[in-house]
């Protein structure tokens, strides 16, 4: 039967040796003190999870590039069994490190994580006497919706050591990981991201057991096709989190009460306060699903009604964003077609057709070029780049399970700066 790993990757360890706690009873082989884990609260991490967890195999994933030697015996020493240091390390380091593993009883898994020919190296590090070989494929390669499947299939079938996998697993995905040969499945956010981890980890156990998939309530990894269904999915604080609060279009506010949620990528227009022409031509340039976002100087006479709106209903736009003036709100709210702009006023201006369609324009603060992602909620308005799209979606429904994780906690009757420890982390003046 294959080994269950779970990577404890958190910052705090009261909530780690909880989430340890519930995730063993669901059925996890071995506990991973993640790397963020280590860097966070040290070495007793380590110790802490052996006093805590006798029985079971500890590994410290100490990701170590220099000094194998010392980093081993520092983790042996506090309790771990296995030490995951790095492949792109020197072969020196490689050694050293395993030379110590056999003195202090700990062995050594090496992490493949930014390998070119990992086939290869796998050999080489058999060579070199490692317990075990780890196929990683990182948090940051998962938000691109990278799988690595044929590399551990390739990898699998060059050693005769025991390979890890690692990589946003879940009870929908190990079994193919064991299908194409994994031994030691390593599975972090499907179990600590988890409201309740013990029924993570048993999903994930019964998949393994019947190599069959088991519905996961994570959300999957989003290719750029499915760029608006993960964006539909999240909210708008959701993603200032995920994006480092940065694209926040300030002072625009939904027409509709509640606001109607939007996400497409933007088609913008340039014109001048009360000048409607070029408002109302880029409707016939725009694609189904695409967004209408306007700068009109922060105008206060109308660029908009109800008349565009129609316009835009019977195209497929699917919104418009305006830093200017609309009017006819009430009809617009009545036919429900999502609108969002900084003034309302029932006058117009005169379509004069001063301005540009399809170049960059500053909205509510924010620039914003064409094909730019906008989403919009009640919460407000967020621009996200283009070239960035599809990595920030997967982001944002990252941060969106683990609040999950941390309302379960707060539910339970913590509160939120419990559960974070925020006098813990308060910035030392």
């Amino acid at each position: 039967m294959p080994i269950l790993q779970v990577a404890l990757d958190l910052t705090l360890l009261k909530r780690a040796l909880q989430i340890a706690k519930e995730a063993v009873s669901g059925g996890v082989d071995w506990l991973e003190a993640g790397t963020p884990l280590i860097k966070s609260e040290g070495m007793e991490t380590v110790r802490q999870l052996r006093k805590a967890f006798p029985g079971h195999e500890i590994v410290a994933d100490m990701k170590t590039m220099d000094v194998g030697a010392a980093e081993v015996e520092m983790s042996a020493r506090a309790g771990a069994t296995i030490v995951c240091i790095m492949a792109v390390s020197d072969d020196e380091t490689i050694k050293d490190a395993v030379r110590c593993g056999r003195k202090y009883g700990a062995k050594i898994m090496v992490d493949l994580m930014s390998v070119e020919d990992k086939p290869q190296r796998a050999r080489e590090l058999e060579a070199m006497g490692v317990d075990y070989i780890c196929h990683h494929v990182g948090i940051d390669e998962q938000m691109k919706a990278i799988t690595g499947e044929k590399e551990l299939r390739e990898l699998c079938g060059a050693v005769n050591i025991p390979v890890a996998v690692a990589g946003g697993l879940n009870s929908e995905t190990v079994a193919q990981a064991i299908k194409a040969g994994a031994e030691i499945v390593i599975v972090g956010g499907a179990i600590i991201k988890a409201a309740k981890p013990a029924e993570a980890a048993r999903a994930i156990k019964k998949a393994m057991k019947t190599g069959k998939k088991v519905k996961s309530d994570l959300y999957k990894k989003y290719k750029p096709s499915e760029v608006r269904q993960a964006f539909m999915k999240v909210s708008t604080p959701n993603i200032m989190d995920a994006v480092h609060r940065k694209g926040a279009i300030i002072g625009i506010t939904p027409v509709n009460k509640p606001a109607i949620k939007i996400a497409g990528p933007a088609v913008t227009v340039r014109t001048a306060d009360g000048d409607w022409a070029k408002a109302v031509e880029a409707i016939d340039k725009a694609k189904k699903g695409d967004i209408l976002v306007i700068d009109a100087g922060g105008g206060h006479t109308a660029v908009w009604g109800e008349l565009a709106s129609w316009s835009c209903i019977k195209r497929g736009v699917q919104a418009v964003v305006i830093d200017g003036a609309i009017r006819d709100v009430e009809d617009i709210r009545s036919i429900k077609f999502p609108a969002w702009s900084r003034n309302i006023s029932p006058h117009a201006g005169e379509p004069k057709g001063f301005g540009e369609i399809g170049v960059e324009i500053t909205v509510g603060g924010q620039i914003v070029h064409d094909g730019d992602w906008i989403v919009g909620d009640q919460s407000g308005i967020v621009v996200i780049p283009k070239e960035r799209a599809q990595e920030s979606a997967n982001r944002s429904l990252d941060v969106f399970e683990r609040e999950n994780r941390i309302r379960e906690e707060i539910k339970r009757g913590s509160t939120l700066s419990k559960v974070l420890e925020l006098e813990k982390w308060e910035k030392v003046q």
